[in-house]
């Protein structure tokens, strides 16, 4: 009876007090954004994208693009329902999914947002790994949409690293933090399987990049 108690409350706080931490925490952050000006231009045009950035390091680049009803690819698991409900309280539309449960369908309904003037945020390496590994979920998703395909590396100047698959990195709060966005990629829907993996392996070197030169504080 007490080890369900125990696992009610912590529930209960991680659906409804994480969120709100988490906010505050972000709120508190001096962010930069580097090459700012790739978002100002697509905004300017009504021009919707792809948003990819690292799994580890996601919760800022997640924070940024927040009440923009920005739609995000998130895993079934039970990490992705804790992360389903802070990014619901950042009002983004939420597509449950993963390269190993329910993916083709998932990736199918993103194509579908992203043809209908949906900004669309994925991890690429998530939710499993290898971390820094990009799948082909970002790319295929901007290929099939038509829209282009916004890399994101992010780095905090104080913050702690915890034990999982990624390394995730919680900032402390009033850290310094930078983001460095890359110029759009686009991806032409008409390239073979392997011009397209070639993109792919391309975008994982340039988002390994962004993220080393995020962290050039």
């Amino acid at each position: 009876m007490l080890k369900k108690l125990n696992r009610d409350v912590m529930r209960w706080l991680g659906n409804y007090i994480l969120p709100v931490m988490l906010d505050l925490l972000c709120k508190s952050l001096r962010i930069e954004i580097l090459n700012k000006q790739v978002f100002e231009d697509l905004e300017r045009m009504n021009k919707n994208y792809v948003f990819a950035f690292w799994h580890g390091t996601m919760l800022v680049p997640w924070f940024i693009q927040r009440d923009k009803g920005c739609a995000a690819l998130i895993s079934k698991s039970k990490d992705g329902d804790l992360l389903s409900r802070v990014l619901g309280f950042w009002n983004y539309e939420i597509v449950r999914g993963s390269s190993s449960t329910g993916g083709d369908a998932a990736l199918g309904i993103l194509v579908d947002l992203g043809k209908n003037k949906k900004c669309i945020a994925i991890t690429p390496d998530g939710p499993r790994g290898p971390v820094n590994k990009l799948k082909a979920g970002a790319v295929v998703a901007a290929k099939k949409s038509g829209i282009p395909l916004i890399l994101a590396g992010t780095a905090y100047k104080k913050k702690r690293i915890l034990k999982s698959w990624d390394r995730f990195e919680v900032p402390g709060f009033f850290s310094k933090t930078r983001i460095v966005l890359s110029d759009p990629v686009y991806i032409d829907n008409n390239l073979t399987y392997d011009e397209t993996s070639e993109i792919i392996r391309h975008c994982e070197e340039q988002l390994v990049y962004l993220q080393e030169k995020a962290g050039e504080f």
